[in-house]
């Protein structure tokens, strides 16, 4: 009876006649070693400030077309989801290890090193100075931007909604308006006069009240440093 082959053993056969073991493990660590060299030095040049506006060079017959995207289409949706668009020293949040490959896999296989790496993300995870998912860029120049990885959770589904009224002037005045109304309406205007109540009761309390919400509004803007959407989204400054 012929003895059964063990694949196992065989394939350790091979390798063993190619190299020693402890040739083989010295191999490995010095991959290993190698790999963690280059993610630390892509994590470090990561947290460094850009000292100019950088550029990268990329194959571009090796480039998706669906990654590719220009600085008007990354300014409209920060603009309509308030969120920023900043240097990626500025990100407070860990950058995943699927980031850091993808960044090792594109320098590879262009042929450069990635630099002036940018990062859109709500400000809450950004280190703004004084004056919920995050996308990272690369600049490929003429303003167009190269889209390397995403990651976190999505964006809550009403957020652009709720950041509405924050687009523009004209969107905050519209949204002062309807609160206006909606508290006049609620408003038992016969706790304010004895007879019956006219038109321009009604229109004396909306004044009222378009100035108690315009007042509030402008109030908490102004205490807190807030600004419309179209001027923050590419500023460092949290009170921008």
């Amino acid at each position: 009876m012929l003895e059964k082959t063990n694949i196992e053993d065989r394939l350790k056969h091979q390798r063993n006649k190619r190299v020693s073991e402890a040739t083989l493990l010295k191999e490995v660590q010095e991959i290993f070693l190698k790999n963690n060299e280059e993610r630390e030095t892509i994590q470090a040049r990561m947290a460094e400030e850009p000292q100019e506006q950088e550029t990268n060079e990329f194959d571009i017959d090796l480039l998706k077309s669906e990654a590719i995207f220009h600085v008007s289409e990354i300014k409209k949706t920060c603009v309509t989801y308030r969120l920023r668009f900043l240097d990626s020293h500025r990100f407070k949040g860990e950058i995943p290890e699927e980031a850091i490959s993808k960044i090792r896999t594109l320098e590879k296989k262009h042929g450069i090193t990635l630099r002036g790496l940018k990062i859109m993300a709500p400000a809450k995870l950004l280190k703004l100075e004084n004056a919920d998912d995050p996308l990272l860029f690369a600049p490929m120049g003429n303003d167009y931007y190269y889209l390397i990885h995403k990651w976190g959770n999505d964006l809550h589904p009403l957020r652009k909604w709720l950041m509405w009224p924050y687009k523009n002037f004209e969107n905050l005045i519209f949204c002062i308006f309807i609160l206006s109304v909606l508290f006049t309406a609620l408003t038992p205007m016969q706790a304010f006069t004895k007879g019956e109540v006219t038109q321009t009761e009604y229109l004396l309390m909306f004044l009222f009240m378009f100035k108690a919400v315009a007042g509030i509004v402008l109030f908490y803007g102004f205490a807190k440093g807030k600004n419309f959407n179209n001027a923050i989204w590419d500023s460092k400054y949290y009170n921008a």
